[in-house]
């Protein structure tokens, strides 16, 4: 993680967190789930709270549309 300074836990795993979103976007996207995949990658890698509840509501949602 060269991205990341070292000691800051909470900085490490919302980056560690916001590599898995990219992650499950690219899957989105290959499943041509566009829009959802946008929202997504907007909400799950800002870096601020205030979108906590909409993002893990997105999250949950294209989770359970890719497993169809």
């Amino acid at each position: 993680m060269g991205f990341v300074e070292k000691g800051n836990v909470i900085l490490e795993v919302s980056f560690e967190f916001a590599l898995e979103v990219i992650a499950h976007c690219e899957l989105l996207e290959e499943k041509k789930r566009f829009v959802i995949s946008h929202q997504l990658l907007k909400s799950g890698t800002h870096q601020t709270t205030l979108h906590q509840k909409n993002f893990l509501k997105k999250y949950l949602s294209s989770k359970n549309s890719c497993q169809k």
